[in-house]
């Protein structure tokens, strides 16, 4: 009988304390529970914060990708690839304003030149020169005229400056124009010229083509003035006299 009470009383203590174990899970709970279940929250913002700096560079990596493709092949197909094209066409343009490497120019010495007053445009005369020697030769600039011992040079007409070198096979011929005389009459100390000296220039402005070439001019002589201009060389007969 004793020992069945000691067995009754230990039963009824675990019951107890299994009362008091479950009353302490239903209510607030224990401390060390509180802290366990505080971590998750703890860490999830931690997580959070740590996918942020993925996300954020994954983002911009996406739209960085999307613009270099964009750039990349929209530009290889049509945009960059043809600014490239359209780029190199006009660097070669604006290279071949600059003499040709290969450059000889023409001059007195292996051209024939003329010199001939025109009726239209008034007050105008034409200068052709044309190639007589073997292989290419080079016009750069402008012609640099002469009336006979005119100590002025006459300036160029910026407007008429080409885009590239004009460059003469054997037999082919290029053009300058000068305005001999303001058609309005201001031009000043008019003088007429028996004589006419025709300077070429080589690659760098006013620096020395090689010889000069006189070419005939009326008997009458060529009256100028102090708006005596002369054009760049031109290709083009008509390119001359537009000015």
């Amino acid at each position: 009988m004793r020992t069945s009470r000691l067995q009754l009383l230990a039963a009824a203590g675990v019951a107890v304390a299994s009362l008091a174990l479950t009353a302490c899970q239903d209510g607030t709970g224990t401390r060390d529970e509180g802290a366990s279940a505080s971590q998750p929250v703890a860490s999830a913002p931690s997580g959070a914060s740590s996918q942020a700096p993925e996300e954020s560079p994954s983002g911009s990596g996406g739209n960085g990708s999307t613009a270099n493709g964009s750039g990349g092949s929209g530009g290889d197909a049509s945009g960059s690839g043809d600014s490239g094209s359209k780029g190199s066409s006009a660097g070669t343009s604006g290279g071949s304003e600059d003499a040709p490497a290969t450059f000889n120019p023409c001059n007195g010495a292996n051209t024939s030149v003329t010199a001939a007053p025109v009726s239209r445009p008034v007050n105008h005369m034409l200068i052709t020169v044309k190639n007589t020697g073997a292989k290419n030769c080079d016009l750069t600039y402008y012609p640099v005229l002469r009336f006979d011992e005119m100590q002025w040079v006459p300036q160029p007409i910026e407007d008429s400056k080409p885009q590239a070198v004009v460059t003469l096979a054997p037999g082919e011929s290029a053009y300058a124009g000068v305005v001999l005389s303001a058609a309005d009459g201001s031009g000043s100390g008019g003088a007429t010229g028996k004589k006419l000296t025709v300077g070429f220039q080589a690659r760098t402005p006013n620096s020395d083509g090689g010889p000069a070439a006189i070419p005939s001019l009326p008997a009458k002589g060529v009256y100028y003035d102090s708006s005596l201009t002369v054009t760049y060389w031109q290709s083009s007969m008509d390119d001359a006299l537009a000015y």
